[in-house]
């Protein structure tokens, strides 16, 4: 059997106020001083209810328990312990509450859910003025306004159900009495003149909105609510919940003028002249008077009436206020001027009083005398907020003196073009607006900046902008996976008219929200990387820098990865005044994905005493795809792409396709290509010969080179999705080493050096299989056909040195030397090629100063080309130089005086001995190891790509290096500044000739960040021969 149990319940008080019952037996709150109601947003699914909150004139704070639609008074109050005595409180529609202290701080509420209605614990936030007490708070989904004693509004920048406290104050234009977050986080006020205002262009993406205009409301005298007209474009709605503007001219509806049921319905956009309500009580039967000035003499005799506030709060916390610079006006004196008399104003009859359907009643909290029981007949939402009309009459002497606002009901289009919402009329000009101040940060401090920034004027300098979006973030600590984050980027503006910005990230871990927060000016690099086929950039600071710990987000397309990217780009370039094209003195390189980075140096970059530290550069991405790059300070650039094409810079700086530069003549359509290799490895065993079934701590059967990761061509995918294949999986017979005629190399075991022969110790063979992919963008590059290249030099100069022609040396793919005929600023490309004669390939060339040529064989040997001069820029012949013992030389890079060179176990070396007398030099010594390539500038500063970083094995080779100590007496330097790093392919820093003020160099202020070596004799080199 079973039972059904039935619950009646009786609503007695429909459309009217109930009176909420003691709680028996528990303790009943004292009696309550401010309400709030939110937490509706925390769930997702139907039937949602509120959270109701309170606070008692104890300052003790309630939530009310057992809200929901059938029980909408709830069941019992609970107290929540507070650290210190609330004055007031506000709860947003989801999970924020914010709580107002007597002493003017202000109180969060975390850990608020479905689960914990009342949170966990309370977090204290400053007052955003430390001169100032904080006087009232609302909160909204993702705002926080806050209003202070002196009357200035500020605006709580990063509020988010994440970040509950925020990031830092924003000072907001305009001075208000009190504010209150309405839906969609649209902002209505009351303005210290007593008027009401509404915050315009509130959005998602500008949560501050753009300025106050006022709200044309009159004191109005319709029952009914009137529709909107056409005109009106009114796109919200407006209910009967929304009747919380209550002003305190009047303490009743009985001391309306009497209306007319027959005629109600037309709306009232204008009034001839502004209605006049008494405030003291007068005979509703009286016919109209006109009311009369007081003299001079009188107006100061008399007291001035005083105007009961709709909340006892506002009295509360006013009432500390200097009341001879701030007496709120009374409603019966009229403004007038020296020798100018204002006519009357007609007072409008009172209604009779019905007895019952009292919406509202103000109540004269100070006692002054008994209440007034006239009551009117009920109203909708014109009895609160009155007939619309224009802006004539709100904020002055002789309209409705408001005190509260509540728009919470009133959901109202930032869009739409409502007529009592006008930005014109004589209340535009009536507050005081103040330009927007940051305050200073209590959670990140700021550093002084020294940069000045030139720019136009803010057309809106007091507003907040947020661009929000959903990324994933490489989460790199066990378990490591990708995460679904949600990230926002906030800029504020200052009053000086710059911009600071904060990019947050926020994720959930073990169900408990977190964020990231990254201050855009501590941003260091933008980063496009290679990760897993997704569209992937890392974001780095000089702190992650040094942790070897980017930021890694991903985006969901190629499209929404390059809006993030120009996005951030362009706020960190606006704040460290960089714009336009780069400067002739710009570090540039590459990232193993081929991506194009620039480095504006400052002046302290080579300084020998404070040089500036690589984690703190900055590194900008300009457009295209190149493999190396090469630059001088009268402004060329050659690159050379994966494929051997070879590119010059035309001087412009353009963005994406997405970017809108698609047609701008000096941005050019720019292609490359790329093979993409596996590894086929076998091990040999007597019965079967050559399988694919290896030893337990053997490589994997399909690999990279490197053998530590597995790849099968069917697991392979291009670099990145860019990249598109355009051919099939091919074997590969171009091995370094030679192949037999299937594409095997052979070799003694996997780790060992292979060989293109099969011999009796061979137990171990590979196949390199390869496949070409393509990649097309748009930037500032323009093809010089029709050779392919493998290395390209410019001579290096002063800055203010001036040439005609500009020596350019090249090596062709096959390994043929190159000399570039006619280039010039005027003309970067040239015009013609000139082959150099060897009687060998060579695979690397650099050209330094006074037309110093020197060039690397394939075999190791190192070649000086002599006579070289602007009238034979072919030169003479070749000199051999021997290499260093048992070495074999890769790379090199000739400055003004110094000459460095990389050979294939990745150490440096040193030419010594160079003089204009004798320039091949005497002898070569070891500088350095853990190098991959080196440049070397037109002041001899010397720059390396490093293999890796000290102490963080994990990490993609490839890093930014700058040597240290470098100067005309110590050519070689003292140590290592290892920067950013994780892929980086090449670098020049041939084009920055800036003099630095030369001083005393210090002496290491602690351990080398690169290993100390133990530095062999120099080799001693015999006399130079000609070739």
């Amino acid at each position: 059997r079973s039972f059904r149990w039935v619950f009646n319940r009786d609503a007695v008080c429909v459309g009217s106020m109930a009176t909420i019952p003691l709680d028996s037996p528990k303790k009943p709150p004292l009696p309550l001083c401010d309400i709030s109601c939110g937490g509706w947003e925390m769930s997702d699914q139907s039937g949602r209810y509120p959270y109701l909150w309170g606070v008692s004139q104890q300052g003790q704070v309630w939530f009310r328990e057992g809200i929901h639609p059938r029980v909408p008074e709830g069941t019992s109050w609970e107290e929540v312990e507070v650290p210190r005595e609330v004055a007031q409180l506000s709860a947003g529609p989801g999970d924020l509450l914010w709580a107002l202290l007597w002493d003017g701080n202000l109180l969060v509420r975390t850990g608020l859910s479905l689960d914990s209605p009342t949170g966990t614990s309370w977090l204290e936030v400053e007052s955003p003025s430390k001169e100032v007490e904080a006087l009232h708070v609302a909160v909204g989904v993702s705002v926080v306004w806050v209003v202070t004693k002196d009357f200035k509004v500020w605006f709580r920048r990063g509020v988010n159900s994440h970040n509950p406290c925020g990031s830092g104050w924003i000072s907001i234009g305009g001075e208000m009495m009190m504010v209150d977050v309405g839906l969609n986080d649209q902002v209505w006020a009351v303005g210290e003149d007593r008027g009401l205002y509404f915050r315009m262009g509130v959005t998602q993406a500008e949560p501050s909105g753009n300025g106050w205009i006022p709200v044309s409301a009159q004191w109005g005298i319709n029952k009914e609510l009137i529709p909107p007209r056409d005109e009106c474009e009114f796109s919200g709605h407006l209910t009967e919940t929304s009747q919380g503007s209550a002003p305190s001219g009047t303490d009743s509806d009985s001391e309306l003028g009497p209306t007319n049921s027959e005629h109600s319905a037309t709306p009232v956009l204008e009034a001839a002249a502004p209605s006049i309500v008494p405030l003291g009580g007068g005979d509703p039967s009286a016919p109209p008077q006109e009311v009369k000035q007081p003299s001079s003499a009188s107006q100061q005799d008399a007291p001035k009436a005083f105007i009961p506030a709709s909340d006892s709060f506002i009295n509360s916390l006013v009432s500390d206020r200097d009341r001879t610079s701030t007496t709120q006006p009374s409603i019966t004196e009229m403004p007038q001027e020296d020798g100018v008399e204002l006519p009357p104003a007609p007072v409008l009859p009172t209604l009779p009083a019905t007895g019952h359907d009292v919406p509202f009643m103000n109540v004269d909290l100070e006692g002054a005398g008994a209440a007034r029981s006239a009551q009117a007949a009920g109203r909708s939402l014109s009895d609160v907020l009155g007939t619309l009309e224009n802006s004539q009459g709100i904020g002055e002497e002789d309209g409705p003196v408001w005190a509260w606002v509540s728009g919470g009901g009133c959901d109202v289009d930032a869009s739409s073009r409502i007529s009592w919402l006008s930005s014109t009329g004589p209340l535009s000009s009536s507050l005081s607006l103040t330009p927007v101040q940051s305050a200073a940060w209590s959670e990140q401090p700021q550093k002084p900046q020294h940069q000045e920034i030139t720019r136009k004027p803010l057309e809106r300098s007091n507003s907040v902008w947020v661009r929000k979006g959903a990324l994933r973030w490489w989460r790199d600590w066990k378990p490591q996976r990708w995460v679904d984050v949600g990230v926002a980027l906030e800029q504020s503006t200052k009053s000086d008219g710059r911009k600071d910005s904060i990019f947050f990230v926020y994720y959930t871990q073990y169900d408990e929200k977190k964020y990231l927060q990254v201050f855009i000016n501590e941003v260091t690099a933008l980063v496009p990387v290679l990760q897993d086929c997704h569209y992937t950039f890392a974001v780095y600071t000089a702190e992650r820098t040094k942790q070897r710990w980017p930021l890694i987000l991903a985006a969901p397309s190629g499209k929404e990865m390059n809006d993030w990217l120009d996005l951030l780009s362009d706020c960190c370039c606006e704040w460290r005044g960089i714009a336009g094209a780069p400067t002739k003195q710009a570090l540039w390189s590459t990232t193993s994905k081929g991506d194009i980075m620039v480095h504006e140096p400052p002046l302290s970059l080579e300084a020998a005493a404070h040089p500036l530290a690589c984690d703190l550069m900055f590194w900008r991405q300009i457009p295209g795809h190149l493999r190396c790059i090469e630059s001088n300070s009268l402004g060329l650039v050659w690159g050379i792409g994966w494929d051997g094409t070879a590119w010059v810079y035309s001087g412009s700086f353009g963005r994406q396709p997405s970017s809108g530069n698609a047609l701008n003549p000096e941005i050019h359509l720019q292609t490359d290509v790329r093979s993409v290799h596996v590894y086929e490895n076998q091990r040999w065993n007597p019965m079967t010969g050559y399988t694919d079934k290896g030893l337990p701590t053997d490589r994997p059967m399909w690999s990279d080179e490197s053998g530590l990761k597995e790849c099968t061509k069917g697991s392979t995918h291009p670099p990145s999705p860019q990249w598109s294949w355009v051919s099939e999986w091919a074997v590969d017979f171009s091995v370094p080493g030679g192949t037999d005629k299937e594409g095997w190399q052979y070799a003694a075991d996997f780790p060992t050096t292979f060989h293109g022969h099969k011999t009796m110790k061979d137990f171990v063979r590979r196949r390199r299989w390869t496949r070409r992919c393509k990649i097309t963008v748009r930037g500032p590059w323009k093809m010089v056909p029709p050779i392919h290249l493998s290395d390209i030099s410019l001579m290096p100069c002063l800055t203010q040195s001036k040439m005609e022609q500009v020596p350019v040396w090249a090596l062709s793919d096959k390994g043929d030397v190159l000399c570039r005929l006619g280039v010039s600023p005027q003309n970067p490309a040239g015009s013609s090629w000139l082959h150099v004669g060897t009687d060998q390939p060579f695979k690397s060339i650099s050209i330094g100063g006074a037309n110093q040529v020197w060039a690397i064989a394939r075999d190791g040997a190192v070649f000086y080309r002599g006579s070289v001069s602007p009238q034979n820029p072919a030169g003479e012949c070749w000199y051999h130089i021997p290499s260093p013992p048992r070495q074999n030389l890769r790379q090199l890079s000739v400055g003004r005086t110094s000459v460095f060179a990389v050979d294939d176990n990745g150490n440096l070396w040193y030419r010594q001995g160079l003089t204009p007398s004798y320039p091949q030099g005497s002898a070569w010594e070891l500088i350095s190891n853990n190098v991959t390539k080196v440049s070397v500038g037109p002041l001899d500063q010397v720059w390396i790509i490093a293999e890796g970083v000290p102490g963080f094995p994990t990490e993609t080779p490839g890093s930014v290096c700058h040597r240290l100590g470098v100067g005309p007496m110590a050519p070689k330097g003292l140590s290592w500044d290892y920067g950013i790093g994780g892929g980086w392919e090449h670098i020049s820093v041939r084009g920055n000739s800036a003099e630095p003020l030369r001083g005393p160099v210090p002496p290491p202020g602690g351990p080398s960040r690169s290993p100390a070596l133990q530095r062999p004799a120099a080799q001693v080199n015999g006399s130079a021969v000609c070739v």
